[in-house]
């Protein structure tokens, strides 16, 4: 019997596995595009990252050793799943009182102070009947 192919947003096996420490630093296999992805401008970023994020907030929630690499350093996190950003881009990451993250990318070029923002991301609670 052949295994089958996981056809999961974001793939985990519900263990750290993927995750390896070296050194000081988190290194993760790139999971959160399915390969490595390098966007060079802001027009590559505002039209891919947000499913990128929207990955990355899913594993998040999966995984709490991701959740607080994500949140105290994400672009180190993206760049260890995988996912490159043009040296311009910052991204902050809050969290609400309703424990909500929101995800926000800059750009600042060098040597300025003023930051852009380039997009934003948060995850918000929906409710039908």
């Amino acid at each position: 019997m052949t295994p089958s192919k996981s056809t999961a947003l974001v793939p985990f096996s519900g263990t750290n596995n993927t995750l390896a420490k070296h050194g000081s630093s988190l290194h993760a296999q790139p999971l959160l595009a399915g390969e490595d992805v390098t966007l060079h401008n802001r027009e590559e970023v505002r039209k891919h990252l947000p499913d990128i994020l929207g990955r990355a907030l899913a594993r998040a929630w999966l995984d709490p050793e991701f959740e607080r690499h994500f949140s105290t350093r994400p672009l180190v996190a993206l760049e260890d799943s995988g996912v490159h950003l043009p040296s311009t881009m910052l991204i902050e990451v809050t969290k609400s009182v309703a424990d909500r993250p929101k995800i926000v990318v800059y750009e600042q070029q060098p040597g300025s102070k003023f930051k852009s923002r380039v997009l934003y991301l948060q995850l918000v609670m929906v409710a039908g009947k």
